[in-house]
């Protein structure tokens, strides 16, 4: 228990990885220590979709080259009923499993300078100068630190510990993976469904014969989650053919982000899906993971250095609000509009007219972009023709 740790990080995932890699930029004298409950390489469900954001961050704080043996997927399909678009993306996007591009991210880490131990935090006390870890009779497992990031996921015990109350809306999805289809062959594939909204399927070849597979959509709040059943019929109804040879079919939680976004004053920082940041509108959550532990990371080392570490809440929460607080309103308000099918069939349509609201479409649905007042007109316009 004499032994502190400037920043301890739980969860070794990619907001939990990159909060070391923020720190270490930061300060390389560090002592940092990443805590998870599992060994690495381990398979996460997600849609592995990487965006070309998340690797600018990366490159920031000194990873780069980390998918240059990785196939770049540069077209993108949108499918809402009868109407469908195919266009190029700006720049191109990358399909990795989570069981590659998160070891990879933890061994960028650990070479930067930070330790990686497997356990499973189990209790968070947060005294005056200190948070202390699994302050238990086993005094080999406890851990004290200045600082905590919290990066543990969509059910995370460290937001249960500082900031309980209100639940996000959340979805569910089913991820497998099966023999990429001729028509999906470089290209992220999305078909909107008509159940509770958002609601798609989906097929993002990995450019290794495989393709993620899979189909999510928004659970009602009190209601029953949808069955493992029911989410691989529709997305067999969407996208006829897409489970033939799949497996490590897998479903996960996405806490989706809203706004106002909020973060706790003190020494325990949340990241990633542990604070409740994934894309309202597409379920992308790694470019906000990547981002928003970078952010943690350098607001404990900021902290670190002003008062040990006591300010690294109130930083962290004004340097997110800074980096995402206007996209935030602005996919929170796009997914007001995302139940109403017309809405969604004008922004396709739209999208399909014109190159420059395709792009800005993506950039919402996967970075930090936001709607302009040029693309809901473009919007307005198409519904307007409808009727």
């Amino acid at each position: 228990m004499s032994d502190v740790w400037d920043l301890v990080v739980i969860g070794a995932g990619p907001a939990g990885s990159a909060a070391a890699l923020g720190a270490l930029h930061a300060r390389p004298d560090l002592r940092v220590l990443l805590l998870d409950r599992a060994d690495f390489p381990r398979d996460k469900p997600c849609g592995d979709g990487i965006a070309p954001h998340a690797l600018d961050v990366l490159a920031a704080v000194g990873v780069t080259g980390l998918l240059d043996d990785k196939v770049p997927v540069r077209r993108l399909e949108l499918t809402h009923g009868q109407l469908h678009v195919s266009r190029l993306m700006t720049r191109p996007a990358f399909v990795v499993p989570r069981s590659v591009f998160d070891a990879r991210l933890l061994e960028a880490a650990q070479a930067a300078g930070a330790c990686c131990r497997r356990q499973r935090v189990r209790t968070i006390r947060v005294d005056r100068t200190h948070v202390v870890l699994d302050d238990t009779a086993d005094a080999g497992r406890s851990v004290r630190a200045r600082t905590v990031v919290g990066a543990d996921g969509a059910h995370s015990a460290v937001r249960a510990a500082i900031a309980p109350g209100r639940r996000p809306r959340t979805a569910l999805a089913l991820r497998g993976y099966a023999p990429v289809p001729a028509a999906g062959r470089g290209r992220q594939l999305i078909v909107f469904g008509s159940r509770r909204q958002p609601a798609y399927a989906w097929s993002f070849d990995r450019g290794d014969g495989l393709a993620n597979v899979g189909y999510g959509e928004l659970v009602r709040p009190g209601g029953p989650a949808p069955s493992r059943a029911l989410l691989l019929q529709q997305l067999d109804q969407l996208l006829p053919g897409a489970t033939r040879g799949g497996s490590q079919w897998r479903g996960h939680h996405l806490p989706l982000s809203s706004w106002p976004w909020r973060q706790p004053d003190g020494r325990v920082l949340l990241a990633g899906d542990a604070a409740h940041l994934v894309n309202p509108i597409t379920g992308e959550g790694i470019y906000y993971a990547v981002a928003t532990g970078v952010l943690a990371g350098r607001a404990a080392a900021r902290a670190h250095d002003a008062d040990g570490g006591h300010s690294a809440g109130r930083l962290h929460r004004r340097a997110v609000r800074t980096l995402l607080g206007r996209h935030l309103m602005h996919t929170s308000l796009a997914a007001r509009l995302v139940p109403v099918p017309v809405l969604v069939h004008a922004a396709v349509r739209a999208a399909a007219a014109e190159q420059w609201v395709f792009d800005e479409l993506v950039e919402l649905g996967l970075g930090r972009g936001c709607l302009s007042s040029a693309t809901g007109r473009a919007m307005a316009r198409n519904v307007l023709s409808r009727g």
